[in-house]
């Protein structure tokens, strides 16, 4: 194992390598297995012993895999720079003179392949915590489609849009295991949110076994990406990458994503209300460690356990969602994030060649497009196979500067990722040089849905 200094592992256990085919697997903290307790970096699952173990850990095993410890996390998903834990702040290892953000909340993951004590390490993605850590650490990131990988026995954050999702340190190691193995293939009834094994077979159907000619693929470039909180050096990556690949043969498409500006907004709602309904159970009676008191004094049963056993950040977000789940905010909060929801995919949806294979096609309203827009001929502008973005808009911060940031410019670190997740969309971080730079940039291809 690497040096414990940076703090990524909150349990381990030795590797012995007996063949070819074996590989290294690290499991995030919030994914049931078998040997390890499930803590979810949390007070209130302190030493939690899982009952039985996830599906992903168990299909992964038969594969090869031998799990070598569980990974430092943001407590119950929530956070991006894995510095919302009761084990403390995972390190980035790209930097040794100071303490720098690993990204989150799978930043334990992240820095196991790194550091290369795992070949591969499971991670969770409900708005970027798989991407973003990859961007940060120089590592690959790839967030499947909704429904590809099951859910079962990963501790719930937002159910429709916690995505399990793997990280290595080239895409070879991810597609080997998920696609070679056939495990993108796999349904789990155990998983009431599992692709079915008939979707899935339409789904492949649908999709190209291998790719067209260069000359024959087109490439999104979201203008609605280019914000202004985006670090210059990472721009020019990313224009620089979409040059490249366009002197290679591929045609570069400027795209219109218009509900990208609201579709932050949209997550810090939807997202946050579905863990207010997901973490009730945490109360030291069900599930959860009680407090030390006696909590059953006069109308009180369990504010003590869920105050003691809850971080900070945590009880934030159960007070966000428990508010926009009330009567007087559903409508106007809930209920307009859930349409925000819906704009973000139709606009995915209508950049796309390929259609939806979730939905029925439909057509979209010219009128909804940006002006700037092209036009390919009079029934629509020309769409694309992929699209290219940046993963994150800035590098990794140093620890000690996201403590004077607020809630509000923490959470802007998932601007780029987040429209992705709200459409369900699979997507995989990259990592690119920055000429004269001390990290990489990372940069995210997304593709229609359960295409990947």
């Amino acid at each position: 194992m690497a040096s414990a200094s940076y703090n990524h592992f909150v349990a381990t256990s030795p590797f012995s390598r007996t063949s070819s085919w074996h590989f290294k697997l690290a499991v995030k903290d919030n994914i049931a297995t078998a040997d390890f307790p499930t803590q979810c970096a949390s007070h209130i699952l302190s030493s939690h012993p899982s009952p039985f173990e996830a599906t992903i850990v168990r299909q992964l095993r038969t594969r090869g895999a031998t799990v070598i410890g569980k990974t430092n996390m943001d407590e119950f998903g929530m956070g991006s720079h894995s510095i919302n834990s009761i084990h403390g702040a995972v390190k980035n290892p790209l930097v040794q003179s100071e303490d720098v953000s690993a990204g989150g909340s799978s930043g334990g993951s992240a820095v196991a392949v790194k550091l290369g004590d795992a070949d591969i390490a499971l991670g969770t993605d409900t708005g970027g915590s798989i991407r973003l850590p990859a961007a940060y650490t120089g590592t690959v990131g790839y967030k499947p489609s909704y429904g590809m990988i099951s859910r079962f026995g990963v501790v719930p954050y937002a159910n429709s849009l916690d995505t399990v999702g793997f990280l290595a340190n080239e895409v070879e190691h991810i597609y080997d295991v998920v696609f070679k193995t056939g495990l993108h293939k796999e349904h789990d009834s155990n998983d009431p949110t599992s692709l079915p094994e008939v979707s899935r077979r339409r789904c492949t159907k649908l999709s190209p076994a291998t790719l067209p000619n260069l000359s024959q693929i087109n490439i999104g470039i979201p203008l609605e990406y280019n914000i202004s909180e985006l670090d210059p050096s990472i721009h020019d990556t990313w224009i620089a990458a979409a040059f490249k690949l366009e002197s290679l043969g591929v045609n570069l498409v400027p795209i219109s994503l218009p509900s990208t500006k609201e579709a932050l907004c949209a997550y810090y709602v939807l997202a946050p209300a579905e863990a207010s309904s997901n973490l009730a159970k945490y109360d030291g009676v069900r599930y959860g460690v009680r407090g030390e008191g006696s909590d059953a004094v006069g109308e009180t049963l369990y504010s003590e356990a869920r105050g003691v056993g809850f971080g900070e950040e945590v009880k934030r977000r159960i007070l966000l969602g428990t508010y926009s789940l009330s009567s007087e905010a559903m409508d106007n909060y809930f209920i307009q994030a859930q349409k925000v929801r819906r704009m973000v995919q139709k606009d995915f949806d209508r950049v796309f060649k390929l259609d939806n294979p979730l939905y029925e096609p439909e057509q979209f309203d010219l009128s909804d497009m940006a002006e700037a827009t092209g036009m390919e001929d009079k029934r629509g502008p020309l769409q694309v196979d992929f699209i290219l973005c940046p993963t994150a808009p800035t590098f990794p911060p140093r620890l000690d500067e996201i403590q004077g940031q607020s809630s509000v410019d923490v959470y802007m670190n998932d601007v780029f990722t987040v429209p992705a997740s709200l459409a369900g969309l699979p997507a995989v971080s990259v990592p690119a040089i920055v000429k004269g730079g001390q990290f990489p940039a990372g940069l995210q291809r997304l593709q229609e849905a359960m295409v990947a």
